[in-house]
């Protein structure tokens, strides 16, 4: 335990029912976090989680969980999912749920420098695909919840930990585990591992801790022209290769207007913290920005803070014409958009219906759309977030974040159940790996991981 948390630790406002000795595991947490990246969970591995799971329900049986405690279930054979459930002996208040992720991207051992299924470590990091996104998360739930049973802590509450099999392809066991299998999930809310992050300064330090509250939903639509063609020799004014072309170029010069909730704002005004100087004056601007009003012409300029304060919507792919000889009687564009989740996608594909109209293109949604209202920013959640992270981390600054991504979270979040992203790995803004080359992190940064959700388990669980 670093020393600022023993500093700390008595100034947390809670009641530890197990004994004061009682601490995270590290030695079975990165047993596990061994086992799990050695476990390819990739599609090179036959995207199967079933060892992976039959590692972890081991180590529960081992430390004392029975079977009214672990539940291994799935829409397939290859891809169980797990669900354990630590129960409080008087609950006071409905359970909180914990989740992780068990499948990862595909890595090319070709292009690593480690295996990367096989956890290597070197100058003090972790190397091995999922180690980042999401293996440490599921270690960290799972070594914690051993640790607090076998030193007889008693939560206040039933706590559960959600492991899914598919949260980097389809989402699919998120969504049947919420749906058709809720009982036993139901929670008052989610604190999910694959989300949030701790900030590192150039010198290792932490700067900020980041709260994942909501998530833009994924959109995609079709955008086509069409014509009855003929030879290329004799061409028409306005072939659908042409029509297509001047759609998409309606769409690049058309913004969505700006759309800020409580997260994005949080954002705005807190991320001067660990940003650029000169990006802090439009920091200032957006956080005081109002909605619908004219962008400041510089955000057009940041992607990253112009993705979080409105709606997205890109070409992705193209496809058109039949023959070289011949006029195109189809021209085709992908389009994918990222929505505010406080916006309507009716809303968005009727503007983009608008811009595509005049050039005679038609346009088509297409896949499912998942809504994701934020989570509101409760006093429950961000206060236990906060106390602990400021006991692990030191006085940092709590940001809260809008993910330009997706999670399983946005699948729990549709269905009622508020997720906070809390997934305390530190790392520095420009060496974020996960789904690249060579993934790491650090043995410090796992290990505080593990303190901090150690302690945050026993904050929301201990009745004061």
């Amino acid at each position: 335990m670093p020393p600022i948390a023993r500093l700390l630790l008595p100034a947390l406002a809670f009641t530890l029912a197990a004994p004061a000795a009682a601490e995270p595991d590290e030695a079975l947490a990165r047993r596990l976090l061994n086992g799990l990246v050695a476990a390819n969970t990739a599609p090179s591995g036959g995207n199967d989680t079933r060892v992976a799971v039959a590692l972890l329900e081991a180590e529960l049986r081992a430390a004392g969980f029975g079977d009214d405690e672990i539940n291994v279930l799935g829409q397939t054979e290859l891809l169980p999912n797990l669900v354990v459930r630590y129960r409080s002996p008087n609950p006071q208040a409905r359970p909180v749920l914990m989740m992780a992720h068990l499948d990862v991207v595909e890595a090319l051992a070709s292009d690593w420098t480690y295996p990367p299924f096989e956890a290597t470590e070197v100058d003090g990091y972790i190397y091995g695909r999922g180690t980042n996104d999401n293996k440490a998360g599921a270690a960290i739930l799972i070594a914690n919840f051993i640790a607090l049973r076998r030193a007889g802590y008693q939560p206040n509450r039933d706590l559960i930990v959600m492991l899914t099999s598919d949260e980097e392809s389809t989402g699919y066991s998120a969504t049947w585990l919420v749906n058709e299998q809720r009982a036993l999930i139901d929670a008052e809310y989610a604190l999910n591992t694959d989300g949030g992050s701790v900030i590192e300064g150039p010198d290792g330090a932490p700067m900020a801790f980041v709260m994942q509250t909501a998530e833009k939903v994924y959109a995609s639509y079709t955008f086509t022209a069409s014509d009855p063609g003929g030879h290329s020799s004799i061409p028409g004014p306005n072939s659908p290769i042409s029509a297509l072309a001047r759609a998409l170029t309606a769409l690049e010069e058309f913004h969505f207007p700006l759309d800020l909730g409580e997260t994005q704002r949080g954002f705005f005004a807190q991320w001067g913290a660990v940003a650029p100087p000169e990006e802090r004056p439009l920091l200032a601007s957006m956080a005081a920005a109002e909605n619908g009003s004219a962008a400041p012409p510089e955000l057009a300029l940041n992607p990253l803070y112009n993705a979080l304060a409105r709606t997205t919507c890109v070409a992705t792919q193209l496809s058109g014409g039949h023959a070289e000889n011949a006029l195109p009687q189809t021209a085709r564009a992908v389009i994918n958009c990222r929505v505010l989740p406080q916006e309507s996608t009716d809303d968005i594909e009727a503007a983009l219906r608008a811009l595509a109209a005049p050039h005679g293109v038609v346009v088509e949604q297409f896949g499912e759309i998942t809504p994701s209202p934020p989570s509101p920013l409760r006093a429950d959640v961000t206060g236990p977030v906060t106390t602990v992270a400021r006991a692990v981390f030191g006085d940092v600054p709590i940001i809260p974040e809008l993910s330009t991504g997706a999670s399983d979270g946005a699948y729990l979040r549709r269905a009622g159940i508020p997720v906070y992203g809390v997934g305390a790995l530190a790392e520095r803004i420009d060496d974020n790996r996960a789904h690249g080359q060579d993934e790491r992190i650090s043995v410090t940064a796992f290990n505080d991981a593990l303190e901090y959700f150690y302690l945050l388990t026993r904050a929301v669980s201990s009745g004061e």
